[in-house]
């Protein structure tokens, strides 16, 4: 993997972005290169399925550094995010001593833990040195871990270390690329985003959603790109959903009604796809039937976004 040096402006950084086919807006290209510069970590907060993930793989892509994702999940604890001893391989080598006569317990202490029974997990993984380059961290729907595992991050995010008792404190020579998402299920602790660069990622306007599902799903149709498009943007603008789709629905859309090879929107096939779009029954009935139609009317008399659909990509 080749490595890129980081960027050296906002106007860089968003040409990596786009290099990679991540269309992206100026105030987040803004807060990326910041978090670049200063080596801090980039915490990205926003609806699900709005690309704040696609952020740290592009930047992995890009940079042609490592990419090390954390999985967030209820009940995540250390053992599962930073390091476990390998407590059968420590028993055989318990055993092998105690049979050799070598069973002096502090030198049986400093065998037992010793690195080489450390089993690494993604967060002291990232501490590590690496050839090409401090790899991104990826800490995924923080949101959906407890309070407890916060309170540890803030050592890893402060001083890009972490203290094992029986070794002692692992320190990064080169501060990894952090990124840390969070759908906002629940508020994250201040003192944890204080060490971070924030920023919210919101839905893409029209005509940043139609470039990307031109670059994403080069497949359809530019008519049926743009009446997706508008078609996804009215729902979010004036429907009261339980959940709005994100980019990552409008994209899975695009693809299923490609390959379906519709041209445009017809009420009924749009009416079979909406759960590829939708992910609540009550949303799906809440849209269906006169009202999907009405939408579809609607978008269709939308002379600006004709126009748009007819622009070239950029």
């Amino acid at each position: 993997m080749t490595t890129t040096a980081l960027p050296t402006s906002i106007d860089e950084t968003l040409r990596l972005l786009d290099t990679a086919g991540y269309v992206a807006d100026r105030s987040l290209a803004t807060v990326l290169h910041l978090a670049l510069r200063m080596k801090r970590p980039l915490f990205l907060e926003g609806e699900a399925g709005v690309g704040k993930t696609e952020i740290a793989k592009v930047l992995s892509q890009t940079l042609g550094r490592d990419l090390i994702r954390l999985q967030c999940y209820e009940g995540l604890d250390v053992a599962s995010a930073v390091y476990e001893w390998n407590y059968p391989a420590q028993m055989v080598e318990i055993r092998v001593a105690e049979a050799a006569g070598d069973t002096e317990h502090s030198e049986l202490s400093k065998s037992i833990f010793d690195e080489r029974f450390l089993i690494k997990r993604p967060v002291l993984q990232a501490l590590e040195p690496a050839l090409n380059g401090a790899p991104v961290l990826l800490i995924d729907e923080l949101d959906r871990a407890d309070e407890a595992f916060e309170a540890f991050l803030l050592e890893v995010l402060a001083d890009n270390q972490v203290s094992i008792p029986e070794l002692g404190t692992v320190k990064a020579d080169e501060p990894p690329i952090v990124v840390i998402t969070t759908n906002r299920t629940r508020e994250i602790h201040d003192a944890l985003k204080r060490r971070c660069l924030y920023h919210w990622v919101d839905y893409p306007t029209a005509e940043r959603e139609l470039e990307i599902v031109r670059r994403k799903v080069p497949g359809a149709g530019e008519r049926l790109t743009a009446e997706i498009v508008a078609f996804v943007q009215m729902l979010r603008a004036e429907e009261d959903l339980f959940k709005q789709p994100g980019v990552a629905e409008t994209l899975d859309w695009a693809t299923a009604l490609s390959e379906l090879n519709e041209i445009a929107l017809d009420p009924d096939m749009t009416s079979d796809t909406l759960g590829v779009l939708l992910k609540y029954q009550d949303d799906i009935e809440r849209v269906r039937g006169s009202r999907l139609r009405q939408i579809i009317e609607d978008i269709r008399k939308d002379e600006p976004l004709s126009a748009a659909s007819s622009m070239p990509a950029l």
